[in-house]
């Protein structure tokens, strides 16, 4: 698939004699580089961000964002191009559910997941009204199911692809204020 193309048009400028000339340069075709999309990761416990953000940027070709805080989450959803947005149900400043009202709004084009160790099934009706939520997984659950669940959410053809083995990433996670520290 190629990238997107713009069509650029030059200004025209006023001659001397206050005519306007014909434009400085030709239309031409310019190529937009297409954005990578990534991974985002808002859980309130720290370890838990850590440890799935960690795992995921281990195993999938994508980058990943993570974050402990929500509100801090939809801040950096505004600057990220997510693919899938993986949320936590049970948080202190906001509950999922809210999180991808908001989220939805920043990122229009994001799938979400939600996670819980909760049983969300009394909220079921709630959940269905939605539209980007497109999965939901109980805690506790491994990498393998969640990187399974993201690849068949993922929104469009540019789905990552599984790291070979033995092949490091290079700077995938990505930690912002208000997310999860470095691991040391």
């Amino acid at each position: 698939m190629q990238a997107p193309c713009a069509l650029h048009f030059a200004d025209t400028h006023p001659s001397i004699r206050g005519t306007r000339s014909a434009p400085i340069v030709n239309p031409a075709w310019k190529k937009i580089p297409a954005l990578r999309r990534s991974i985002v990761i808002v859980d309130d416990e720290k370890s838990y961000a850590e440890l799935i953000a960690q795992m995921i940027a281990d195993n999938l070709d994508c980058a990943v964002h993570a974050f402990t805080r929500p509100v801090e989450a939809l801040g950096g959803l505004a600057k990220i191009s997510a693919g899938v947005v993986v949320t936590d149900y049970s948080m202190p400043q906001m509950n999922g559910i809210e999180f991808i009202r908001r989220a939805s709004r920043v990122a229009p084009d994001a799938a979400f997941i939600m996670i819980s160790g909760d049983d969300l099934d009394p909220l079921a009706h709630e959940l269905a009204r939605l539209r980007r939520l497109k999965k939901r997984l109980r805690k506790p659950f491994g990498w393998r199911p969640l990187a399974d669940a993201i690849l068949e959410v993922w929104p469009g053809s540019d789905i990552p692809a599984f790291r070979p083995d033995g092949q490091p990433p290079e700077q995938a996670v990505t930690r912002h204020p208000g997310s999860v520290d470095p691991l040391p």
